[in-house]
């Protein structure tokens, strides 16, 4: 049975394999322009800096070295059900020095289309064991994001050997370029 976590909350994560499953709703009306969300995966040390250029997982960096993180696709509309996008996990081969990984969801061209996750949805992230598909924790984000235009909705850490997930759901208003500035 899935744990349903509030903002803050966190808990283990009690598999060494698992997909991050990301989801939302847009409001393409409001704009007139249609809505490209992308998630992308920070891969970082100690120092809570990414630990190489390849360790930013995203859609034009789909794997991280030895294949720990792994992307998906990129999902250009969001329409249907179920996940938009999805990272798949294996801890057994993270690097060593890894200590969290961040999941950030970021709007495409926001400023130019004049898009904010205040005009997003029944966003949510989800954990779920990558071999029984069984939900594992679930974290939905229920604020209202009138201008922020990327938003962290979850990390995973390590804490004495052992990988938790915390529900962030914290946003910025800027773009993926300030979220590669925080962590570079």
């Amino acid at each position: 049975m899935a744990i349903n976590l509030q903002k803050g909350q966190r808990e283990s994560i009690n598999s060494p394999k698992f997909t991050i499953g990301l989801g939302w709703d847009t409001n393409n009306s409001s704009t007139g322009t249609s809505f490209d969300l992308d998630a992308s995966v920070f891969i970082l040390g100690e120092n809570k800096k990414i630990l190489s250029d390849q360790h930013f997982i995203f859609y034009n960096n789909a794997k991280s070295p030895g294949g720990a993180v792994e992307h998906t696709g990129d999902n250009l509309t969001g329409e249907g059900a179920g996940d938009d996008e999805q990272i798949i996990v294996d801890l057994s081969k993270i690097d060593a020095q890894a200590t969290e990984i961040c999941v950030v969801v970021t709007i495409h061209e926001a400023e130019s289309r004049r898009q904010n996750f205040g005009q997003v949805r029944n966003s949510f992230v989800r954990i779920f064991d990558s071999a029984s598909n069984e939900v594992l924790l679930k974290y939905e984000l229920e604020e209202d994001f009138s201008i922020e235009t990327a938003v962290e909705f979850g990390r995973i850490y390590k804490r004495n050997n052992e990988w938790k997930f915390e529900a962030v759901g914290v946003g910025m208003k800027g773009g993926l370029q300030d979220y590669l500035n925080k962590y570079n």
